[in-house]
């Protein structure tokens, strides 16, 4: 069921990041009793109606108490449990964040967080459920790996690396039904290695998440009058692949980094600050495409990525006016 071609990349878009969630963790824990499924009172919302039926007892429901899930995650970590544990991206980052920095981070637990509906997806439910502070505070915490899939092949291949991964992992699932697709088929996917989709070049493109499909579009419209754009799809946001900056940093003039998450302490200020501490001596652009410093607007989710320029027009767009003088 889950390999990864051009039919199935299709048909996982259609079901979105939430439920394919829920379906690929499904097939994972099929003959694998050490994975642990919870939910912080948003089984179905997840897509983890199916694994519950399917495994009762590697599924737990804690109810609204998303700190308690956290804490009763770590737990079951340290008995040398496989746990993801998953609720709305503002409830993981914030309402649940001082235990994530205690069992997580200052205490190493392996607990693999999984944050749903982050960025602009939670559409008419509003400010209380974006994820748009989500990297800056859990890329401060130190100890806790942050990846955010550009697609659902690329959260299989997530959950997958995270399987036996040692460390704490907050995964950021952005996108709702009908998520651009990035990949078509198998690739080599490993936690801290951005992957280019197009070579460096003199405008390189650097995203995460869903936005990577968004801008690999707009790339696409730009490629007769601006053929000369990279792309690197840069999932994991900490650690930073040193090596693939460092290959923008000599190849680029532009660097232009593109995110759903808010322009103070994302993707963005990652790489600003990477490049001030280990290439210090870039003179090229660097440009920042992101949300605004404010609380947006409420309404569909395509209506809040056109109305921020996230969607490939509003790319596509912000591309144009940053490059056409040049």
């Amino acid at each position: 069921m889950f390999e990864i071609s051009k039919r199935n990349s299709r048909l996982w878009s259609r079901m979105g990041a939430r439920a394919f969630y829920g379906s690929a963790l499904s097939a994972i824990a099929v003959d694998n009793p050490n994975v642990i499924a919870m939910s912080a009172d948003l089984g179905r919302s997840s897509g983890l109606a199916r694994f519950a039926a399917e495994n009762p007892t590697q599924f737990i429901n804690t109810g609204i108490a998303e700190q308690g899930m956290v804490g009763t995650a770590s737990g079951l970590a340290r008995m040398g449990f496989d746990v993801f544990a998953s609720t709305f991206a503002p409830f993981a980052s914030l309402r649940a964040g001082e235990i994530v920095r205690m069992n997580m981070g200052y205490m190493q637990e392996p607990v693999k967080l999984v944050a749903l509906g982050s960025g602009l997806a939670m559409g008419f439910l509003g400010n209380s459920h974006y994820g748009l502070e989500d990297v800056a505070i859990m890329q401060a915490i130190p100890g806790l790996t942050v990846i955010s899939p550009a697609d659902c092949a690329e959260i299989y291949k997530t959950l997958q690396a995270c399987l036996h991964y040692p460390h704490p992992v907050y995964i950021r699932l952005t996108g709702a039904i009908n998520l651009p697709v990035v990949y078509e088929e198998d690739y080599e996917f490993k936690i801290g290695k951005a992957i280019w989709i197009t070579p460096p070049n003199h405008t390189t493109i650097i995203s995460t998440g869903t936005t990577v499909g968004h801008a690999l579009r707009a790339l696409k419209e730009l490629e007769q009058s601006e053929p000369n754009i990279g792309l690197l799809n840069m999932h994991t946001i900490k650690p930073l692949d040193h090596e693939a900056i460092a290959q923008c940093v000599k190849s680029s003039q532009n660097i232009c980094i593109i995110e759903e998450h808010t322009k103070i302490g994302g993707l963005g200020s990652a790489i600003l600050q990477h490049i001030n501490e280990y290439h210090s001596e870039y003179s090229g652009r660097i440009l920042m495409h992101s949300i605004e410093d404010k609380y947006v607007d409420t309404g569909t989710y395509q209506f809040l990525l056109e109305t921020n320029k996230l969607d490939h027009s509003g790319i596509v767009q912000f591309l144009r006016e940053k490059l056409m003088h040049e």
